[in-house]
């Protein structure tokens, strides 16, 4: 969950499903918030997911999004932040739940799932499209788990994709929260394809007409692009080297000892970010990395993300600073790694929520 977005009331009308010839053609439709996902919208492509896996005229399934501005920007964060506040945990927990299944199904969806991110594509928008089958990326393309910004951690199966990039991309991604280019998605393993915008349209009716090559990889490869040079991959040499420090104190101070502006920067967000926050990331994502697989993943989140929104003062707290109050002043709790035991990501990964998320 990232981007800011109006609380309403589910609408399964916001997401708009119909089958074009073999396609399945799935497109959120709330541009006015860049199709930030509610309760019904997940409900919905559940639903017309579970309709095509019936259908055996449907031998793909295309995602993307209406309007110019993204795929999705995430969920409704402020929906959350008033959940939180009124003590709704079993709401919370609900969402979650639902969304988390989605993200699995489209991970072991039987038939190939084409997600096209373009624009911006964050928090709950890689729960969609960083699970599937062909994962494509334009030009326009802007990626990140922004999670830390709020006092809350990367979810969605976000902790399984950054403990699988290279070398210590996913510490960095999942701690500051930067965002990816087409390039950089790609060299992290959040996207597969480059495919310029101006010709979406053509492989969508490519992937219709089912022209030779048949599958859909071999079809978006027809529109392929190589991507310019990731910067995140010329960045590796001080990423890695200060990432791969065992806690997040000592990940600042190796960044502080590099030349680099860019590790500067890094070590600059870092200390503005929740400690808890960051501190929780770091095992997260670590734990994740020796994980067998998605489900585990996404089961390791839910625990975590129960346990922020139950126990833990900073979420509520960076939601109401970002988006709420927008005074862009969190009073996190504690403010100190000082403070912070040392334990806490084996505290928060240890948490067991009272309803389980498979069940």
């Amino acid at each position: 969950m990232s981007e800011p977005v109006t609380p309403s009331a589910p609408s399964p009308s916001r997401v708009r499903a119909r089958a074009d010839s073999s396609v399945g053609h799935l497109t959120l439709d709330r541009p006015e918030a860049i199709n930030a996902l509610d309760l019904g919208m997940i409900h919905a492509l559940a639903t017309a997911l579970d309709t095509w896996e019936r259908d055996t005229d449907i031998q793909v399934v295309l995602l993307d999004g209406a309007g110019d501005r993204g795929l999705c920007a995430g969920g409704d964060v402020r929906g959350l932040h008033t959940q939180i506040v009124e003590g709704r945990a079993a709401e919370t927990a609900a969402f979650f739940r639902a969304e988390y299944a989605l993200n699995a199904r489209i991970a072991e969806y039987p038939r190939p799932v084409v997600a096209i991110a373009d624009g911006i594509t964050m928090g709950g928008g890689i729960g969609l499209a960083g699970h599937a089958a062909v994962r494509v990326v334009t030009e326009r393309s802007r990626l990140a788990m922004p999670e830390t910004r709020i006092g809350f951690t990367p979810d969605v199966g976000g902790s399984w994709l950054l403990g699988r990039a290279p070398g210590r991309v996913g510490e960095y991604l999942g701690l500051t929260g930067a965002t990816m280019d087409a390039a950089d998605a790609i060299h992290a393993g959040f996207a597969d394809h480059m495919v310029p915008s101006e010709r979406l349209c053509d492989l969508h009716d490519a992937l219709v007409t089912r022209a030779d090559p048949h599958t859909p990889t071999e079809l978006v490869l027809l529109f392929d692009e190589t991507a310019p040079p990731s910067r995140l991959e010329a960045a590796r040499p001080w990423i890695d080297d200060a990432f791969a420090a065992d806690t997040v104190p000592e990940i600042v101070e190796r960044l502080r000892a590099r030349r680099e502006p860019e590790a500067q920067a890094a070590a600059d967000t870092l200390a503005e970010l929740a400690p808890t926050a960051l501190a929780v990331t770091l095992a997260a994502v670590r734990s994740a990395r020796r994980l067998p697989d998605l489900r585990a993943a996404l089961a390791q989140e839910y625990g975590l993300v129960m346990w922020f929104a139950t126990t833990q003062p900073d979420l509520p707290e960076g939601i109401r600073a970002q988006l709420v109050d927008k005074d862009r002043a969190p009073h996190w709790h504690p403010a100190s790694f000082d403070d912070l035991p040392a334990d806490i990501g084996a505290q928060a990964l240890a948490f067991v929520p009272d309803l389980p998320l498979w069940s």
